[in-house]
């Protein structure tokens, strides 16, 4: 939408570059991403750009990952010094909002990212799923099938116990005791993930048969961000006098 680029434009005349070079996320993705030129504003100003998504709607709260709260800070910190220069409480000062599982790793231990192309799409079909899972890091201190285990070392013990915790203890139990190899304990995590994904394709199958429902759907809430996104951006001209 138009307002998103104008409020990004107005909050990239306000936001220092130091400010987002020291980003965690920026530093991490410099390091992890090859392939790719990174040396661009389009690539650094991206949280600028996530703050304009969320302060353009007066967010209070924003539903995110752990991984994500130094963007969400930045977005309070881009609404602080607005609200400071121009002597308004335009803007509200977004809180981070966390569940009890604030970070799922990737299939290969970094942070699940399509960047890294180390996730589960809730919509994996059930090979695609079976394949990512059977080629989860486990604990690399278990070489053969009858050496100890280390749960807490291990990608594929982070999914039972955040995903599965009522199985959890019995799964560390057979690792540390050896009763059963990673194979088979990907292979059981994998046919828990199937089943647990499940309704939610079951639902997507369902809505996607009537195409039109969804794309009404989209319209009402375009419209409806759209009237409260051009009222904010009126009020942010206003104050700025353009």
């Amino acid at each position: 939408m138009r307002e998103h680029l104008e409020l990004f434009y107005f909050f990239s005349l306000i936001t220092p570059l130091g400010l987002l070079e020291r980003c965690p996320t920026y530093k991490e993705q410099l390091r992890e991403i090859v392939g790719r030129d990174l040396s661009t504003y389009g690539f650094l100003g991206y949280p600028v750009l996530q703050a304009a998504d969320i302060l353009l709607y007066k967010a209070q709260a924003v539903p995110v990952g752990e991984d994500q709260l130094p963007h969400v800070e930045l977005t309070r910190q881009i609404a602080r010094k607005f609200n400071n220069l121009y002597k308004t409480e335009l803007f509200p000062e977004p809180q981070a909002l966390l569940t009890e599982v604030k970070r799922l790793l990737g299939l290969d231990g970094r942070k699940m990212s399509k960047s890294y192309g180390n996730f589960i799409s809730l919509s994996d079909d059930v090979d695609s799923l079976a394949k990512k899972v059977n080629n989860m890091f486990t604990d690399p201190l278990r070489i053969k099938v009858s050496d100890v285990g280390h749960p807490q070392k291990c990608v594929v013990f982070s999914y039972y116990n955040m995903l599965f915790p009522q199985i959890s203890r019995e799964v560390c139990q057979s690792c540390e005791s050896a009763s059963f190899g990673c194979t088979q304990c990907k292979k059981n995590l994998a046919e828990k993930l199937i089943q647990l994904l499940k309704p939610i394709q079951v639902k997507r199958q369902e809505l996607l048969k009537d195409k039109i429902l969804i794309l009404d759907i989209l319209k009402q809430g375009q419209a409806k961000a759209e009237a409260f996104a051009q009222t904010t951006l009126s009020e942010v001209k206003s104050l700025l006098k353009v």
